[in-house]
């Protein structure tokens, strides 16, 4: 099947709130580390950007959120559009007003807060009444009920999953249409990345919140996706449902360690990768 054929098209009913077209990535005016990206997120959805460490993963959210500048990045080619405007020449405070913001990859809590004081931070943006943010707090607790816990603490000292959380809320107190995610499980406890990516259905289904994450641990990324883009060096290389990747052989072999033979050894999965059959 072709790639077109699998690509999840915007429709009247279900439309491509993010839309990346062919982006060419320079860093240092030299380094050309994304090729021709392409990928949408339609309304709604959740749709994972899978790939190994250095296949292009930060650097595609980093574009879609205009924060390469800070690190002498450059969109070269192409252009990215979010609710039907073309929005690469924005700001990034611009992008949060309009209803996309960005987790970062580590979290990037504000260490010497409290819990509560880092996630007000995130209504920055917003002109809020003392009423109107203590629903919006109220809100976040809701689907954070660890963090109404550690409200008072500093933010510092909580634990790495703790910490993911007070990121995800932060951005939730601007309330976006749409979140970029970047490796949210991320040295965190196997059973706290469960807890985060049952949040991140939650808030997809009763909030209709967007996502584009990024991640490495491909297998709970396609448990929860809808869509799924794979990278490697700095392209696309093969995309579809999120259960047709998953059941893929290549995706199996490549990525999971599992063929129809068993799991493999890392000398073999070596050897395989460098088929790339995906690409014949």
């Amino acid at each position: 099947m072709s790639i077109s054929a699998l690509r999840p098209e915007a429709t009247a009913d279900n439309p491509a709130y993010l839309s990346v077209n062919n982006i060419e990535v320079i860093y240092d005016h030299v380094i050309l580390v994304l090729k021709g990206i392409s990928l949408q997120v339609p309304q709604g959805k959740i749709v994972a950007l899978l790939g190994a460490n250095g296949a292009g993963k930060s650097t595609t959210l980093k574009a879609i959120s205009t924060l390469l500048k800070n690190e002498r990045g450059d969109i070269t080619k192409g252009d990215i559009h979010f609710r039907g405007e073309r929005v690469d020449q924005l700001t990034p405070n611009e992008l949060v007003k309009r209803g996309l913001s960005q987790v970062m990859e580590g979290r990037h809590c504000f260490a010497h807060l409290s819990v509560e004081e880092n996630l007000l931070t995130g209504a920055y943006t917003r002109h809020l009444s003392r009423s109107e943010l203590k629903a919006e707090l109220d809100k976040v607790y809701h689907y954070f009920p660890r963090l109404r816990e550690r409200r008072q603490s500093l933010a510092g000292y909580t634990s790495g999953g703790e910490q993911q959380m007070c990121a995800i809320g932060r951005a939730l107190m601007a309330r976006p249409s749409m979140i970029l995610l970047d490796e949210p499980s991320m040295g965190i406890a196997p059973q706290l990345v469960e807890e985060i990516f049952e949040i991140v259905k939650n808030l997809n289904q009763q909030e209709q919140v967007s996502f584009l994450l990024a991640e490495q641990n491909t297998n709970i990324a396609l448990r929860y996706a809808d869509f799924g883009y794979i990278l490697e060096n700095g392209r696309v290389v093969m995309e579809g449902e999120a259960q047709d990747l998953a059941s893929n052989e290549d995706v199996k072999e490549f990525y999971l360690g599992v063929s129809g033979a068993g799991r493999k050894s890392f000398r073999e999965l070596k050897f395989y990768r460098r088929r790339k059959r995906w690409l014949a």
